[in-house]
């Protein structure tokens, strides 16, 4: 096995400050970061044997400090008293540890025995909190058992800062920073690394990390996937790098990249690896209709450090959990992408499972290329309605066009086939563009409410397509050109030519 050194990093944590939040999406190495601080601190010297931080540890090792080590992720999130007592029953096990005796009998009373205990039996205490948010992220779906989380963790998390005398170093991590402002309202002294740009490598892989220290890895992959190492190094940068957290450094996620080399396959291991449940509920209680529509995102620098999560932005709860990165940083602003395909393709799949309902998606999508790529638009339709056929019922309330738009180039995008929505001319933007080597389509969709109407509405479009130009820029080229008008009739949840 091997392990990629981030100690000089860490070193530049424990030595320039004490308390610390850092924000990464899920597999991105947060827990072997506390892993590591918590190895230090500990004086386990002999881990870090030809590390950057080897003479540090070994002299810390002299002098071990206590560490208590917390994973929020593991605690009973199903309601406030299941919570607090798997949180108690872990500070009741530390203690143990210590050989020392809680007398409380809340759990932020059982912190502050324990960390008193600690600091007189062992010295200042280090304390590390994995996945600090997740019993409200659990709850997110019920914003009144979300707010009573996020009472009892502000309550446990402000232990902290009374405690401040006992403490050396606190480090506290998270998915997201959508509960920072109500947790955190009591303990503004942690300094938050999230986009620092000193810290911005402290988790992931950079193009370097990758090839220095996987080398052989890539080499047998090349091999097994019969690629040339340069083109295997290509298509892995396409579909697994590009997160971002401070403008510059781009990352790849350790968890996907690990299993494409491990396998020698080139498959979505996000998306493989779960959806954790808060993000499905985000999506169906804000309705992200169209993924497209957050590309090149420009938003505020602090665009993400003020909403709790029943009230942020998309782009800002996209870019917390991962699914949206920094592709920019200008003076005043950040312009936000996805980081690379895996990415794209799974926020894709995730509607089209949790969201539409759709089954057989991929086989549906990679059909509906056949036919536009032959310009039948018939059988387009026809594959259209297949999968507007299984879409639950309750889904189509108050659905208008952009539903139906979305649908449909989600179907292709779930498939692996670029389609572009939106795209302008000189005088409009045409609803759908596929563009194949010897055929560009172009789809305009409307809709009709109670069914009535469609061969005007349909003829409107028609006219919009041709006064618009919305196929005149590819004219001069050797591709046959489909334009076509498919019209929603709301009534029958139908489509039409």
């Amino acid at each position: 096995m091997l392990y990629v050194d981030k100690t000089a990093r860490l070193l530049e944590l424990v030595t320039s400050g004490r308390r610390y939040f850092l924000s990464r999406p899920r597999r991105f190495g947060k827990s072997l970061t506390l892993s590591t601080l918590d190895a230090l601190f500990s004086g386990r010297a002999e881990l870090f044997h030809g590390l950057a931080a080897e003479e540090w540890a070994t002299k810390q090792a002299k002098h071990p400090a206590p560490v208590l080590r917390l994973d929020m992720s593991i605690m009973d999130t199903g309601g406030v008293p299941q919570m607090e007592q798997t949180l108690s029953e872990a500070l009741e096990r530390a203690a143990l540890f210590h050989d020392l005796e809680l007398r409380s009998q809340t759990v932020g009373g059982k912190l502050q025995d324990l960390l008193m205990g600690l600091f007189q039996v062992c010295g200042p205490v280090t304390v590390l909190i994995d996945e600090y948010d997740k019993p409200i992220l659990d709850n997110s779906g019920n914003p009144e058992s979300a707010n009573k989380m996020r009472l009892v963790l502000r309550s446990f998390y402000t232990v902290l800062k009374s405690c401040d005398e006992y403490l050396r170093f606190v480090m506290l991590t998270g998915i997201s920073k959508f509960s920072k402002a109500g947790v955190f309202s009591a303990m503004n002294n942690l300094e938050d690394i999230s986009m620092d740009a000193r810290y911005g490598d402290i988790a992931g892989y950079t193009q370097q990390e990758l090839e220095e220290n996987f080398s052989s890895w890539i080499e047998n992959a090349a091999v097994r996937m019969a690629l040339p190492r340069a083109e295997l190094l290509e298509r892995m940068k396409d579909y697994y790098d590009g997160f971002c957290f401070d403008g510059k450094t781009k990352l790849y996620n350790p968890f996907s990249i690990m299993q494409c080399l491990k396998k020698a396959e080139m498959v979505n291991y996000w998306y493989q690896s779960g959806s954790p449940t808060f993000i499905v509920t985000y999506m169906k209680r804000h309705g992200i209709q169209d993924p497209a529509e957050y590309s090149h995102k420009m938003v505020a620098k602090d665009f993400a450090d003020t909403h709790e999560i029943e009230t942020s932005t998309p782009e800002s709860f996209l870019y917390q959990s991962g699914y949206l990165t920094i592709e920019k940083k200008l003076e005043d602003t950040l312009i936000l992408d996805y980081p690379n395909l895996e990415v794209r393709k799974s926020l894709v799949r995730m509607y089209l499972d949790e969201v539409y309902h759709v089954r057989d998606y991929i086989t549906l999508g990679t059909n509906l290329w056949r036919a536009l790529s032959d310009g039948d638009i018939k059988e387009t339709v026809r594959l259209y309605n297949i999968a507007l056929s299984g879409i639950p019922y309750t889904d189509f309330a108050d659905q208008g066009e952009l539903f139906y738009r979305s649908l449909f180039l989600m179907l292709l995008r779930g498939a692996g086939i670029t389609a572009n929505g939106e795209v302008p001319t000189n005088l409009g933007r045409s609803d759908v563009l596929i563009q194949f080597p010897k055929r560009v389509v172009v789809l305009e969709f409307k809709f009709s409410k109670d069914g009535a109407g469609i061969d005007g509405i349909r003829q409107d479009g028609k006219n919009q397509i041709e006064e618009k130009g919305y196929a005149k820029p590819y004219d001069a080229e050797n591709r046959a050109i489909t334009t076509a008008v498919i019209v929603v009739d709301g009534k029958k949840r139908k489509a039409v030519l």
